[in-house]
């Protein structure tokens, strides 16, 4: 659905849109908000993932949701993803950047690097049984039962600042 159609039917029901309804990357992504809001603009940010061989992705839609939280702490609009990983030379200032493995039966590893001078803060998240999102999901639809019409996020669900 289009965000649009989203936005028009919010206006009758609750509706949580959500990537990814894993409850503990819902946290790791109001950490990663936070940690860009709170250190300085000379920190480099890079997202290493590994997911399994078959997905056809890269950076993942998570990846991708990380970088913009990293972007929104610090009140950046967030650029093109860059992969980072496997790039000759120097890194670019600023931005994100990413770096993708894909392999084996790997259902989802998520690392935020924040690099500093001196000092580095890694924030992650792995996901071992795809049956995170479906509890997940179940505790965010549990969590919509009787809200009024709108548009929710798994942030509010959690009881986080929203990010929609």
């Amino acid at each position: 659905a289009t965000s649009r159609a989203i936005d028009d039917a919010s206006r009758k029901i609750a509706l949580l849109p959500a990537a990814n309804t894993s409850l503990a990357l819902n946290v790791l992504l109001s950490l990663v908000r936070q940690a860009g809001a709170a250190l300085p603009p000379g920190y480099d940010i890079e997202i290493v993932e590994t997911h399994h061989r078959h997905k056809v992705d890269a950076p993942s839609g998570t990846a991708l949701a990380l970088g913009r939280a990293a972007s929104d702490g610090r009140g950046e609009t967030p650029a093109p993803p860059t992969l980072t990983g496997a790039a000759p030379g120097p890194r670019a200032a600023g931005g994100v950047g990413y770096s993708v493995a894909r392999g084996g039966d790997v259902v989802g590893e998520h690392e935020v690097r924040f690099l500093g001078s001196g000092e580095q803060l890694r924030l992650s998240h792995i996901a071992t049984d795809r049956a995170i999102f479906a509890r997940g999901a179940l505790t965010a639809a549990s969590w919509l039962v009787g809200r009024p019409a709108g548009r929710y996020s798994m942030a509010d669900v959690l009881g986080l600042k929203s990010t929609t």
